[in-house]
């Protein structure tokens, strides 16, 4: 696969024909005609420069996909959930930093995980993104909890600048510390320690083992880890993965008796102790 292409993306960004299949390349997310480069643009100094994580409840797969291709380019974690049920357990069992929540879901609506959801969790924020358009629904979805409703179809660039506005007035979060064995890392704090050590990792490396921990456990593929630590897909004869792998094991694993960080092959890399 080519590297990028200089295709825009239209200013209408509901997923219609050949758009999702774009968005999994090196094309940023643009308002045709505007010259605007939303992924230059984006930055979240608010968040101490660790990854965001974003669950998109969303039953349309061709909807999710879009989301999920298109956060991801713009350097977010993102989970998909595609009926309610699915997407009431992980917001109520994992740490996210926003979700992005539809309304007409199978199993459980909407409108039920937030009044739910809300009981347990104040804080996370929440946007809507439905086709319900009626200003009743507007202000139900409100009044229920959601911090934005979003109406489809919708415009990529509108989303994101509804996201910056959001993360812009949320309270800092507070100290993110994960741990595996003697592992430990500061997301906020962007320091990471092995055996009390601390060690000393590029801007990559530090965001592959932040996002290694978050997912402690998990096979992740080349695929999964350029899509979420470069924001691209890569041609296989220049995946900087494996490279990175390396200098991190390096750091991270040589000069201990344990290594934490796994190859599964042909299906990618873990971080677990064994």
């Amino acid at each position: 696969m080519k590297k990028g292409v200089g295709r825009a993306m239209p200013s209408v960004g509901f997923p219609i024909g050949d758009y999702t299949r774009v968005c999994v390349r090196k094309a940023p997310f643009s308002h045709a005609g505007a010259g605007e480069n939303l992924s230059r643009s984006f930055a979240l100094p608010e968040n101490g420069g660790a990854i965001m994580r974003i669950l998109v409840v969303e039953d349309s797969r061709m909807t999710s996909s879009y989301l999920q291709k298109g956060l991801a380019e713009q350097g977010f974690t993102v989970d998909i959930a595609d009926n309610g049920e699915e997407g009431f357990h992980l917001a109520m069992t994992e740490i996210y930093d926003l979700i992005i929540l539809d309304v007409m879901l199978p199993q459980k609506s909407g409108w039920s995980i937030i009044k739910d959801f809300r009981k347990k969790n104040s804080e996370t924020p929440v946007i809507f993104l439905t086709a319900k358009d009626a200003v009743p629904d507007r202000i139900k979805g409100l009044d229920l909890g959601a911090d934005d409703y979003l109406v489809k179809p919708f415009a990529f660039s509108e989303l994101m600048a509804r996201i910056r506005t959001i993360v812009r007035r949320a309270p800092l979060r507070r100290s993110d510390v994960y741990r595996v064995a003697d592992l430990e890392i500061d997301i906020t704090g962007h320091k990471a320690t092995r055996g009390g050590k601390p060690l000393e990792l590029t801007a990559k490396e530090f965001l592959l083992l932040e996002l290694f921990v978050r997912r402690k456990g998990e096979v992740l593929s080349k695929s999964f880890i350029t899509g979420q630590v470069w924001g691209i897909l890569f041609d296989s004869d220049s995946n900087p993965v494996e490279v990175t792998i390396r200098r991190l094991r390096k750091k991270v694993d040589d000069p201990f008796a344990v290594s934490l960080i796994h190859t599964v092959r042909g299906v990618g890399y873990v971080l677990e102790e064994r």
